[in-house]
Formats: C-alpha cells, sequence, structure tokens
C-alpha cells in the first residue's frame, strides 16, 4: 500500500456511503427503478478496425462464439483436439487454415506464446451499456457492471474481463483514452472471456456512473479505508468501479460512487499491495457470493 491505495500494480478506490444490510430496502437505490430501462438516447456501436488474436483457447473461443474470421495461421506441426476444432470451424467459416513455418508465425505475432496459433477477425464489436442493463432484464436478474477507469495493463483487462465472465457480470465498461483496448494480448489473458462478455467503451467514466445511478445502480468502488466488502449489502443492482494502476479512482469519478469497500488483508504493510485484477476478482466473488444466498 502507497498514501493509502493499492500500489501501481492494483489501485482500486472510492466511494461515500456505506450500506446497511438487512435493511428491508438494501440493494435499492430510492426513487430508482429496479429495472433497466431503455435509454431515449443511444450511442453508436463502436468497433475496431480488425483485431488479431493469438493463442489456442482465445482463437477457439473466438471461433465459438462466431467472431469473423478472415485468415487463420498454423504452425507447420501443430496437433492435438485443440487445433483440429480450430481447423474445422476455420472451414466450417469459410476460411482454409494455412500451414505455416515457425518463422512465418514469428513474423505475425504480436504476443510472445501464440501457441501455434494466430487468427485474423474482421473487428471487435463493443457493446452499448444499455445492452448490458437489458440483458439483465431479460434474465430477471439485477444488473452487476463492472467499470474500468483506466486499467492499463492488456494482463489485468483480460482477467479482469475473464473474472466478470465467470463471476456473472452483464458486462465490463473500459475507458476509451488512456487506458488498455482491447489488443492480442487482452483478448488471450481472457481465455476466451473476451467473446462471451459484453464490453463497452465510453469516453466519460464519470458521465456513464451517473446514467447507471439513473437507472437503479448502485455504485461501489474499493479504497483502503472502506468497509469490508462481506458487512456490506451487495445484492442490488450494483457497478463495480476500479480505479487504474497508476492513480486509482480519479476524483470526478469517486465523487459519483456512492458505496465504498475495502479488502482487508492480513500482512497489511509486509507487501505493497494487490494486484488490480487480483483485487477486482475478490470483490466479483463477493458480489456473486452474496447473491447466491
Amino acid at each position: 500500500m502507497r498514501n493509502g491505495r493499492y500500489d501501481s500494480k492494483s489501485k482500486v478506490s472510492a466511494g461515500k456511503r456505506a450500506m446497511k444490510p438487512g435493511d428491508p430496502n438494501a440493494g435499492r437505490r430510492p426513487g430508482a427503478k429496479v429495472q433497466a430501462k431503455k435509454s431515449e438516447t443511444r450511442e453508436p456501436v463502436k468497433k475496431t478496425n480488425g483485431l488479431q488474436i493469438e493463442g489456442r483457447n482465445a482463437v477457439l473461443e473466438a471461433l465459438r462464439a462466431g467472431a469473423g474470421l478472415t485468415a487463420l495461421y498454423v504452425q507447420e506441426g501443430s496437433s492435438g483436439a485443440e487445433i483440429e476444432e480450430i481447423r474445422a470451424l476455420s472451414e466450417a467459416a469459410g476460411v482454409i487454415p494455412q500451414t505455416v513455418s515457425g518463422e512465418r508465425l514469428q513474423s505475425l505475432q504480436e504476443s510472445r506464446s501464440p501457441q501455434g496459433v494466430v487468427g485474423k477477425f474482421r473487428e471487435y464489436r463493443f457493446f452499448e451499456v444499455e445492452e448490458m442493463l437489458r440483458d439483465a432484464r431479460e434474465k430477471g436478474e439485477d444488473p452487476f457492471i463492472v467499470v474500468l477507469s483506466g486499467i492499463e495493463d492488456p494482463q489485468n483487462l483480460g482477467a479482469i474481463i475473464r473474472t466478470a465472465c465467470l463471476m456473472g457480470a452483464h458486462g465490463v465498461v473500459i475507458r476509451k483514452d488512456r487506458a488498455a483496448g482491447v489488443t492480442p494480448a487482452v483478448a488471450k489473458s481472457s481465455a476466451g472471456a473476451l467473446f462471451r462478455t459484453k464490453v463497452a467503451e465510453v469516453t466519460n467514466i464519470a458521465a456513464t456512473l451517473e446514467k447507471l445511478k439513473k437507472e437503479g445502480l448502485w455504485t461501489v468502488a474499493a479504497d483502503m479505508d472502506g468497509r469490508r466488502p462481506e458487512d456490506c449489502d451487495l445484492r442490488g443492482p450494483v457497478a463495480l468501479v476500479i480505479g487504474s494502476e497508476g492513480e486509482g479512482v480519479p476524483r470526478l469519478v469517486r465523487e459519483k460512487c456512492d458505496h465504498i469497500v475495502a479488502i482487508p488483508m492480513k500482512e497489511a504493510g509486509t507487501v505493497d499491495s494487490l494486484n488490480a485484477s487480483v483485487a477486482a476478482g475478490i470483490l466479483m466473488y463477493e458480489i456473486a457470493r452474496q447473491r447466491s444466498i
């Protein structure tokens, strides 16, 4: 811990009021609709200009999810059940896999270890926040959205997306500028969860939180002086806010947060802090745990 925050690999930050477990209205924002309503204005769907995905599992999950494959390169000598399925799905998508030498694959790769597979896809489709809320409504569930205010490390972003998928989050919101975007490293570190989880890219995190609050979500972030997460009622509509590794949650974003929780650490002070994706994972698990009770 440095200056009361998580360190350069883990800052997560802030909020205001503490929730009261056992309150009959716990988990509900006063005066707000529990079920997400459709927004009157909808942002246009944003797309990247194409995405290269590397690694067996990441490419396989992208193909299973129906991502638009344009080219597939498999290193000669690569084998196994995953490779066979990748080849089959590629052919089913109308793309003939190209068997290439290790040297050729190395010239294509952008990550350290593509595991003998490089796939090129048309573009990654970013979702809208409204689609995440609609997904929760259609499932009859309270919305659970993870909001990342400037995560810069692609490995952290991919790991958070992966955990969000496994913990039942309806989506992940990332900042467009000065933050990690959707890259081959993110796709690989998410272990394919990138294509199973709705990801929205926004220019203004504070405005997005305000919109979510109007839709009935409580905004919850973490800092060192918050309450223990198990002592808070996290069962209702919630947006979990995670700050950047370097600066934590900016002041303007922090002012939009309703609640603050802190992850208790037995050996606080002997080790600097938790990694950002680890801290996010602990809080996501606690939200999922409370929802299952």
